[in-house]
């Protein structure tokens, strides 16, 4: 059973790869992944009650993983229904390459710390249909929104999806992760900035003023969108903060930013016709949160949780031990090239939640709390 688990794993994992040329939805296979490791492991047992116990543990940890998701990708797409990013967006003014690059960069680098990268990505893109008309220039100035992007979220604890993940089992703390990388995320986002300067040249043509029919306009004030804004984006921040104070788990904080957020929609909104409400409110909002990434995320972290729990993560970390050597630095930097060489190809929240389940977080060394190992690993 240990070798079929495995095997239903790789297949699994195949047909997350593969998801556009076999025309899955990557969240049925790590569904269907995860339930069937999970019962192989218990055909496998002899004691029923124990393989219950360990799922319940690590179901615990998933759900504050996917709490803490629903309720931020809740509070960015509350903001989003309000043109709160119009707030800076609509700011921008220039049409010279090189400081409209420099402008994108950082703006992509700052919003991804507060709130994603893939949000972060996906707004700035929205962003530059209306500033660039030509869609090859759309395309280069997008290449930049995702390098800077991911930069930005690598320092922050709820920039990325597996820094977060590291974020709340514990493996790294808020202020040490800030400190310790945000100097070479800044590093990574200046390079190619600095670069294209010098090889961009010219402006870019804005597109023609017009009604977007493509995107819904909300009958929002402009004191409604700044509120929104401000209030979202606090509340974000809010959450390592309340962590820290409380030493709760980041959902909880997560759940209460949300919580404020909502009675404030509820009471700027409460005398508006009640279909307006329901778009502007968190119950509308719910409809359009991307529900097949957070159930790609629970079928992917309990398959792994399986892997882990059989003993197959366990023995994979003795065996990188034996032939690289884990206790040195340099060993610790190769797996983690390993393991980042091979996110390029395949997702990587499987590939750092396997490595959260091959290591412990120790006392002292390289695997304790912000040690070298999980640091580089975010």
């Amino acid at each position: 059973m240990y070798t079929i688990m495995l095997i239903v794993f790789v297949l699994g994992y195949a047909a997350i790869a593969f998801e556009h040329q076999l025309k899955i939805d990557k969240a049925a296979a790590a569904l269907i992944t995860g339930v069937l490791t999970w019962t192989l492991y218990v055909l496998a047992s002899n004691n029923v009650h124990e393989v219950e116990g360990q799922l319940l543990h690590h179901l615990s940890e998933i759900s504050s993983i996917l709490f803490f998701l629903i309720g931020a990708m809740t509070i960015v797409e509350l903001v989003d229904a309000h043109e709160g990013f119009a707030v800076i967006t609509d700011k921008i003014k220039t049409t010279n390459k090189v400081k409209l690059m420099w402008i994108i960069g950082i703006l992509s680098f700052f919003f991804s710390a507060a709130l994603d990268n893939l949000t972060t990505s996906i707004v700035m893109v929205s962003l530059l249909r209306k500033l660039i008309e030509d869609k090859k220039q759309r395309w280069f100035f997008a290449g930049m929104v995702v390098v800077a992007a991911n930069a930005g979220g690598a320092w922050s604890p709820i920039g990325d999806v597996t820094t977060t993940m590291l974020w709340i089992k514990g493996q790294v703390s808020a202020g040490a992760i800030v400190q310790s990388l945000i100097v070479p995320s800044l590093a990574t986002l200046l390079a190619p900035l600095a670069i294209l300067s010098f090889t961009l040249k010219g402006d870019v043509q804005r597109p023609m003023k017009s009604e977007n029919a493509e995107h819904y306009t909300d009958p929002t004030t402009p004191f409604e969108r700044n509120f929104v804004f401000f209030a979202g984006v606090a509340g974000l921040i809010f959450v390592p903060v309340f962590k820290t104070v409380t030493h709760l788990p980041p959902f909880m904080g997560m759940m209460l930013s949300l919580g404020v957020l909502w009675i404030i929609t509820d009471i700027l909104h409460r005398r508006k016709p009640s279909e307006i409400r329901h778009h502007l409110s968190p119950l509308g909002v719910l409809q359009k949160i991307d529900t097949p990434s957070v159930l790609f995320f629970l079928g992917i972290l309990l398959a792994v949780a399986s892997l882990q729990s059989m003993g197959q993560l366990g023995d994979l970390a003795n065996a990188l031990d034996n032939s690289i050597g884990t206790d040195t630095q340099n060993g610790v930097y190769v797996v983690g090239l390993i393991i980042g060489l091979l996110s390029a190809i395949v997702d990587n929240v499987p590939l750092v939640a396997a490595a959260m389940g091959m290591y412990e977080v120790t006392e002292t060394g390289l695997f304790m709390q912000d040690g070298t190992f999980w640091q580089f690993l975010a």
